[in-house]
Formats: structure tokens, sequence, C-alpha cells
């Protein structure tokens, strides 16, 4: 009996140490191909744009309307700041600028008031004229009457100074339409002044209305939210970034292959994709771009071999992968991925 025990448990112990081998065998065998027509790093985590989202005016928080780590859609109302002196600053500007613009109605009334009086002017010219003409006749009459000794020495006096008087009252008048002339040229010149000074105070309204208009943080575009740091009432400064925006609609990976790796390796290649924390589940994509420098040359203090101090280091060079399938909503940023690329035929 003891016997038969011990066949029952030799072969309990053979068959097992057979599976052990055939799976180690099973294990190398594939480790072996996958190695010879794959190329694989785990030293690669998903990446996504994050954007700081930053206060464009100073003042004080009046209402924040999200909660940290929501989904929101672009257009979305995130913070809204106290608004009572940018509004005031914008009925200043319009005032101002409404006041521009009746200055150059001013100016536009005086310039027709103007042209008025040249016309006036131009009839009173003609007037003088005509009075001018008929007392050079009559003076014309008195000399010829005064060789025929005709009219008196007093007589022809007279008309002499009507004459003078005219031809004063003549020139007088074209003087006067000289005047209004240049009054109308120093009011259009003055016109361009003020139509330069109402696009001054339109473009400070415009500003005014801008900065009014940023009181209120909207989001730029469709994402998930950061960490809630800022609370109401607090102050905030232009440019001081209030809360942190992932764009979930554009995720890739980030792939650091050895450099002994990367010889086969193009854009467009297709890409297989493990990710740590999801079990089961398989992602595709294609190389997107290979980096011109290894990531050691991007670092603050890149390496420098000049020294003398030479230790041979396999170098890593990233590779940018875009991910083929649209359902990644459990992907998350930072996770760690397994990336699996297959060689050139």
């Amino acid at each position: 009996m003891e016997k038969k025990n011990n066949h029952i448990g030799n072969v309990i112990i053979s068959i097992a140490a057979i599976l052990v081998i055939a799976g180690a065998i099973v294990y190398f065998t594939s480790y072996f191909i996958r190695g010879r027509n794959y190329q694989e790093t785990n030293d690669a985590q998903v990446e996504a744009y994050i954007n700081p989202i930053s206060a464009r005016v100073g003042g004080f928080v009046k209402k924040v309307w999200f909660e940290e780590h929501h989904l929101i859609k672009k257009g979305d109302t995130l913070i809204t700041i106290e608004d009572n002196e940018y509004a005031a600053k914008l009925q200043e500007a319009q005032a101002a600028l409404d006041d521009a613009r009746a200055q150059i109605k001013v100016l536009d009334a005086s310039v027709h008031a103007a042209r008025v009086g040249t016309m006036v002017n131009k009839d009173q010219i003609a007037g003088s004229k005509a009075r001018l003409w008929q007392n050079q006749q009559d003076i014309k009459r008195y000399k010829n009457l005064m060789k025929e000794e005709a009219v008196t020495g007093a007589e022809y006096e007279q008309v002499k100074a009507r004459y003078d008087v005219a031809e004063s009252d003549y020139n007088a008048v074209k003087n006067t339409l000289n005047t209004s002339n240049a009054k109308i040229q120093e009011l259009q010149s003055r016109s361009d002044l003020l139509k330069a000074d109402v696009k001054k105070k339109q473009a400070l309204y415009e500003l005014a209305q801008i900065n009014h208009a940023y009181t209120v943080i909207r989001a730029p575009y469709s994402g998930r939210l950061g960490r809630k740091t800022i609370q109401e009432g607090q102050q905030i400064q232009p440019g001081q970034p209030l809360v942190y925006l992932i764009n979930e609609s554009e995720k890739w990976v980030t792939a650091n292959f050895m450099e002994t790796q990367v010889a086969d390796m193009y854009v467009g290649q297709p890409v297989e994709i493990t990710v740590d924390a999801i079990d089961g589940k398989r992602f595709q994509g294609i190389i997107e771009a290979i980096s011109g420098s290894t990531g050691a040359k991007f670092s603050l203090l890149p390496p420098d071999n000049s020294t003398g101090n030479f230790v041979k280091i396999v170098q890593r060079l990233p590779v940018k992968i875009k991910f083929s399938n649209r359902d990644t909503e459990l992907v998350k940023i930072g996770m760690n991925v397994i990336v699996l690329v297959k060689k050139k035929s």
C-alpha cells in the first residue's frame, strides 16, 4: 500500500515538473519570438496638454463656479471677479468717447456756419463791386464836367469821397471773405485732430470693454479641471494661474526607447499599448513623431563627456505615439504603459 502511494506521489511530482518545464519552454519561446519580432518598453507614460487658466485682470474673486476634477465644456464660466471698478472705467471711457464725437458735431456745425458766411461775403462783394463801379462812372463824369467848369470843386470832392468809401468797402469785404476761408481751413485742420482723438477714445473704450469682459473667466476648451486652490473673496493678480485644465480630447503616449531599438521605427507604424492600471484591454496606436535628440540633451544640465570621465550608457529617444482608439476615458494622464512595436519585415 505504501509503495502504491509513493508511486502516485511520484507521478504527480513528475506531471507537475513536466508542466513547469513545458510552461517555461512556452514562456521563453514566446519571449524569444516576441523579442525577435517586436520592440518593447515600459518606460512610457500617457501625456496630454495641461494648461493653466490665468487671470487677465486683477481683483477680488466674486464667485467660483467649478469644483475640482470636474468635466467642463468650452465657454463654461469658471470664475467671476468683482467688476465695479471695471464697469466704472467702461462708463468713463464711454463718456469720453461721446464727448469726442460731440466735439466733431460742434465743429461740423461751425464749418457749416463759416461756409454760409462766405456765401454772404460773396453777395456783399458783388454789391460792393457794383457800388464801386457806379462811383467810378460818377467820378469820370465829374472829371469831364470839371474840365468844362460845369461843376464846382466841392461837388467833385464829394463824388471822389464816395468813390474812396466804395473802394474801401469793396476791399474790406474781400478781406472778410479771405478771413472766412482761412477760418474754414483752420476748422478743417481741427477736424482731423478731433477725428484722431475719437479714434483714441474709441480704442480706450474698447480696451475698457475687454478688461470688463475679462472679469468673467471662461473655459477655453472642453476638458477636466485640476485642483481647486482659490476661494471667494481672495485677491488675485493679472497672470496668476487659477486652475489647471486637462485637454482630454487629445492624449498620446511618450515612450522612451533605447537608441538600439529605434532603427526600424518610422512615423505611421502601428503600436500596441497596454495600460498598467487597466487589465485585459489593449489599445492601438501609431507612431506620430520620433525625437531628433535623446532625452538627456533636453535636460537642464546635459551630459558632457569632454571631461574624460566617460562611461558609455545606452541613451533613450522619446517617441510620440497617438492613440487610434477613441474609448480612452479610463486612460488618465501620467499612467504607466507598456508599448509594443512590431519590427519591419
